[in-house]
């Protein structure tokens, strides 16, 4: 489906409404910009259906247990003073109006067009990239990811049908990256192509972005737990619910526990000790027997792969989850689904075996004792972390926070001085 200045269409109309986008969008922006409150007023009605459990029927459509964690998780942010509080610390203040300059004024402004390459790896989460594009007033091009189960077109047709001062705003394609026609048509419109995905959806962006055509990459990142002395169990359940109800899933997904040891018994001892653990939040987060199993799964496949390749891993399996203890120290992706890799990093060897991944860092979840938060802190924050959290907030979002060390609204402006 195709949602075009309001209305839902059918994707048998994509040359149709690419033929005539230019011209709309011109008309769009001739006029005066968008006003953020427009959306945030537009955002706290959608919250207070959502509570009346007039959208009930929209959820059950899509209700799986990861999405009700990040509908759980995220509603906050769509809160109106959380949304002003984002537009006033990502703007500093600009968005309210004018300021004085020596030689006359400042204001911010749209970037103008944004074309959105979404990925699939959060449910809503391409609704919530258009989210920030209105919020700064810009035109959005919205391009779903592939396997899409059609929520963020729902919420952004609620959305435009709640403020109808939105539609203009607003056009959600569901092209395959396989029509590059299609794709560099949008492309070719835009001031701006923000991209979520890995290496290879980042390249395909820039191939297509015109010349002047600003790139905003929201690359894939890595994210881990480092665990220092011996932190209380309630933290360690906080780190195993983590790790399952993200399923590895998320750029801020705990991949890797790292322990500050160089020793191969404490290593063991440390997964002996944890797999318990990671036991009971699992039972708690696959409900069904259905999930449990696929998790169950994808352990043993993990077993049987480090078994064949004869990696030195030694795999540690439990229902619905496993540990694995491995002998070397990079910081890679985990077997996912809450099947965690476990290795060994002293502080002395951290800065040197992180650096190895600049430009991937996000965020560390740090399990340690009091006294030696704040030097370990800092010594993640030079190796190039973004976001230094507690073990069982690795995901979750803070009010005015940024994003991979930026604030993704001032990406997405353009400040005018006028004498």
């Amino acid at each position: 489906m195709i949602l075009a200045n309001g209305a839902l269409l059918p994707d048998s109309d994509l040359p149709k409404v690419l033929s005539g986008l230019e011209a709309e969008i011109n008309h769009t922006r001739s006029a005066s910009p968008l006003e953020a409150e427009a959306v945030v007023d537009a955002c706290a009605t959608l919250l207070d259906r959502l509570d009346q459990g007039e959208l009930d029927h929209l959820l059950s459509r899509f209700a799986t247990p990861q999405l009700l964690d990040t509908l759980g998780r995220y509603r906050h942010t769509l809160q109106p003073e959380s949304l002003r509080y984002k537009l006033a610390v990502e703007l500093d203040g600009l968005w309210t109006g004018e300021r004085p300059r020596p030689f006359g004024r400042s204001v911010v402004l749209p970037l103008g067009t944004l074309l959105h390459i979404a990925a699939g790896n959060m449910e809503g989460l391409p609704a919530f990239s258009a989210l920030e594009g209105l919020l700064t007033g810009n035109v959005n091009l919205l391009k779903l990811p592939s396997g899409d189960t059609g929520l963020s077109l729902a919420l952004l047709k609620l959305l435009t049908d709640t403020q109808p001062d939105l539609a203009p705003y607003l056009y959600v394609f569901s092209i395959p990256s396989a029509d590059r026609t299609s794709l560099e048509v949008l492309a070719s419109l835009a001031d701006g192509i923000v991209t979520w995905g890995g290496d290879e959806a980042v390249r395909a962006a820039r191939s297509m972005a015109p010349a002047g055509c600003k790139l905003i990459e929201w690359s894939h990142r890595l994210s881990f737990a480092y665990v220092s002395g011996r932190p209380p169990e309630e933290e360690w359940y906080a780190l195993a619910r983590h790790i399952l109800s993200t399923g590895g899933l998320l750029c801020s997904s705990c991949q890797v526990i790292y322990l500050d040891t160089d020793s191969l018994d404490n290593g063991r001892a440390f997964c002996h000790s944890f797999l318990p653990i990671l036991e009971r939040a699992a039972a708690a987060c696959h409900p069904t027997p259905g999930q449990a199993a696929q998790a169950t799964l994808h352990g043993y496949e993990h077993f049987l792969e480090q078994t064949v390749r004869n990696t030195g891993a030694q795999v540690f399996l439990g229902r619905g989850c496993s540990v694995t203890l491995c002998p070397d120290q990079e910081l890679e992706l985990s077997p996912l689904h809450g099947n965690i890799l476990v290795k060994r990093l002293p502080r002395s060897q951290l800065f040197s075996v992180l650096r190895r991944q600049k430009g991937r860092l996000q965020t560390a979840g740090l399990l340690c004792p009091p006294e030696e938060r704040e030097e370990l802190t800092a010594l993640l924050v030079r190796a190039g972390l973004t976001r230094i959290t507690s073990a069982g907030t690795m995901s979750a979002p803070f009010p005015g926070a940024g994003h991979d060390g930026e604030h993704p609204l001032r990406r997405y402006v353009r400040i005018v001085d006028i004498e």
